[in-house]
């Protein structure tokens, strides 16, 4: 309901009131002339007490991809926040040069084995003619040691080709997993050069959270326990997988780093957005109050309580630590069983001025 059908409304009611009083009727009561309101009761709930820590996204399988040949960029065929799949190919660079490498290093293989071929058939004849007595055994030696350079020099060309048809490969650049493009640090005609950065990229299945928690907490987290993860982008709560103690700790800041994996699953999250990760430690019964019912003014944290009769009333609380998805916990300011408003913009309009 906007503010201008409000206003109109309760001056109705205000003329109604007076037109009544006028042909000596009463008023109707307070509770008709206000808006409903949603409301929710304070309760006590047994809920789960939580070690809190800040934390951040981060990926398990993160990869900036570089070059590892010289040459110009020919082909960019992914951009930011596109799929890929693995062997996909997302960046060619010129492989001219690498081609007349490749011609070169197969020339001199060929070359080398037509020597090859014919030191053998020199070296077979050498040995018919020293079983006649018509060579001396040096020549024969030399015959054999021909043969035996030759077979050298086609295993080097063997490897000289082999390491040119590898470095062409190099010129197409392809995705060593599925994920999805996070930063291109290249354009097209730019040219690239051994370890020059191309594309970084992570998978999106394969997330997880690194939180920071003091050491003197981490003692009370197990990797048996449940843990929550609260990513306020986008309002989400989710129960982490699995719960890894990193075994070590900043001695500056005393604190030490909590990895909790989210399921594979999740959506709509991504590298470095931040997050908060809370540690379940026990269970307690707390009073609880809706979230959503919180109304936080500067440095004033309030509810507004609903009585039976009457008009809203805004009610300063202290709130506590224990937390879930829905309910935050009320220290003081409010009483169990209590209503409170769900709505506290609606219930600031029709509470009294």
């Amino acid at each position: 309901m906007t503010t201008e059908r409000i206003v109109r409304r309760a001056a109705c009611a205000a003329f109604l009131a007076a037109l009544l009083a006028a042909c000596g009727a009463s008023a109707p009561p307070a509770s008709m002339a206000a808006p409903s309101l949603r409301t929710a009761q304070a309760e006590l709930r047994d809920v789960e007490l939580t070690v809190s820590a800040d934390a951040v996204v981060e990926a398990v399988r993160q990869s900036t991809v570089s070059s590892q040949v010289s040459g110009r960029i020919v082909d960019i065929r992914f951009d930011v926040g596109d799929r890929v799949k693995p062997g996909d190919v997302i960046v060619r660079i010129d492989e001219s040069a690498a081609t007349q490498a490749l011609e070169a290093s197969e020339a001199q293989l060929r070359a080398a084995q037509a020597n090859l071929a014919n030191a053998r058939a020199q070296y077979d004849r050498s040995r018919d003619l020293f079983a006649q007595k018509f060579i001396s055994a040096a020549a024969l030696d030399k015959s054999e040691a021909d043969f035996k350079s030759a077979e050298s020099q086609v295993r080097a060309m063997l490897a000289g080709a082999g390491q040119a048809r590898t470095e062409k490969g190099f010129a197409t650049i392809v995705a060593p997993y599925g994920g999805v493009v996070s930063a291109r640090h290249v354009q097209l005609g730019e040219m690239a050069t051994p370890g020059k950065p191309l594309m970084t990229g992570f998978d999106p299945a394969s997330l997880r959270i690194l939180a920071t928690v003091p050491s003197s907490r981490i003692p009370e987290i197990k990797p048996s326990n449940r843990a929550w993860i609260e990513v306020p982008m986008t309002g989400k709560w989710i129960e982490a997988r699995a719960i890894t103690i990193v075994p070590s700790a900043d001695p500056r800041t005393q604190s030490g780093q909590v990895r909790l994996d989210l399921p594979s699953d999740v959506s709509g999250i991504f590298p470095g957005v931040f997050a908060r990760a809370h540690f379940v430690v026990g269970r307690e019964p707390r009073l609880m109050v809706p979230r959503a019912a919180l109304v936080r003014r500067s440095e004033l944290t309030a509810v507004y309580v609903v009585p039976a009769v009457g008009a809203p009333q805004l009610r300063q609380v202290r709130v506590g630590t224990a937390t879930d998805e829905t309910g935050i916990e009320i220290l003081a300011g409010v009483r169990p069983g209590e209503r409170i408003a769900l709505d506290p913009v609606k219930a600031g309009m029709a509470a009294p001025t």
